[in-house]
């Protein structure tokens, strides 16, 4: 039977839907209930942690690509909780009682998140967790990185660019995030039992300016360093500036997560001798929409789709900006 919604109807379906799909621990999972496949269309909703990212508003605009790929599914305004999971619980409260077909959620943090996707899951909404995850498995899929091994890998570049040591400063994603705490983690796993400290570091909440700001009041402070490691890429690009306006940014390395191939993007950042190097983090947009096709056709979705990173460097960043195709991901 179709549905007709609100504007505010859209907006909360969005957070739904995504937040349910993080936590789960089987290889693939069951079919889920979007609806009877015959329909004419299926609602989607999709609430978004915040549309200040570019690597946010990236995601958003390939959603909106791919969806179009599938004439029965019809994409709700995208709902922005803007960093605030209060905002974002109230959103996918709202769409549960709208019904939607489907829900897919970018969870701003997942111990607030949780409850709001357990009862889309008991209302049964399919959940798509896109990026982030919640602490419960009742979600139909997971889409995202593995964070932890991206963190690895920035840390096992700082042991290559520093072999005798070093000083670095980490500008950290919102502190509760799991993205976040996955980067630390890794980033710290790596560099352990090398004369590598992490003599500085602060939360700035994925964000450029509050990043630049950080790294002037450092600099202003006397703080030397030889590495800075940005838990994205536009962390890393405002320490970048606020260092080169100090006259500093030759003296130290800066190293960032997410590769986006746009102009303002770490690819480019690495091109021009701003960013050591970035490490891509795709969006999934393009499995998410897939994912919501397959459950609005009645058909089995992986539990869980781990996408792959990629080291970026001088060496490689031209060429592999040239391959990057509406996906975000390499051809």
């Amino acid at each position: 039977m179709r549905r007709t919604y609100s504007v505010g109807t859209v907006a909360a379906a969005a957070v739904l839907a995504l937040t349910a799909t993080a936590g789960c621990s089987s290889e693939a999972g069951e079919a889920s209930d979007a609806g009877d496949k015959n329909q004419d269309e299926f609602v989607v909703g999709y609430s978004q942690a915040n549309n200040a990212e570019p690597y946010r508003a990236q995601l958003n605009l390939q959603l909106k690509h791919f969806i179009k790929k599938y004439p029965k599914l019809k994409l709700l305004p995208i709902a922005d909780a803007k960093q605030n999971s209060a905002t974002q619980v109230s959103q996918m409260q709202n769409f549960i009682q709208q019904k939607v077909d489907i829900l897919i959620v970018s969870p701003n943090e997942p111990a607030p998140l949780t409850p709001a996707v357990t009862q889309a899951c008991e209302a049964k909404i399919p959940v798509i967790v896109l990026d982030r995850t919640v602490n419960t498995d009742c979600y139909s899929t997971f889409i995202g990185g593995d964070n932890y091994e991206i963190g690895k890998k920035a840390g096992e570049r700082a042991v290559k660019a520093l072999p005798k040591g070093g000083k670095v400063a980490e500008l950290r994603g919102v502190l509760s995030s799991q993205p976040q705490i996955d980067r630390h983690k890794g980033f710290a796993d790596a560099i352990k039992g090398h004369d590598i400290e992490v003599s500085a570091q602060r939360e700035a909440k994925w964000l450029r300016g509050d990043a630049t700001k950080i790294m002037q009041q450092w600099l202003q402070r006397g703080e030397d360093f030889d590495l800075v490691y940005g838990h994205n890429d536009d962390m890393a690009l405002g320490a970048q500036l606020a260092a080169k306006s100090a006259g500093k940014d030759k003296d130290m390395k800066f190293l960032g997560i997410d590769g986006l191939a746009i102009p303002s993007g770490g690819i480019r950042a690495v091109q021009q001798d701003k960013l050591e190097a970035t490490y891509l983090y795709p969006t999934g947009a393009e499995e998410a929409a897939k994912a919501a096709q397959d459950i609005a056709m009645g058909k089995d979705v992986k539990k869980k789709q781990v996408l792959p990173t990629e080291e970026i460097m001088s060496d490689n960043a031209a060429e592999i900006y040239e391959q990057f195709d509406m996906s975000g991901k390499i051809k």
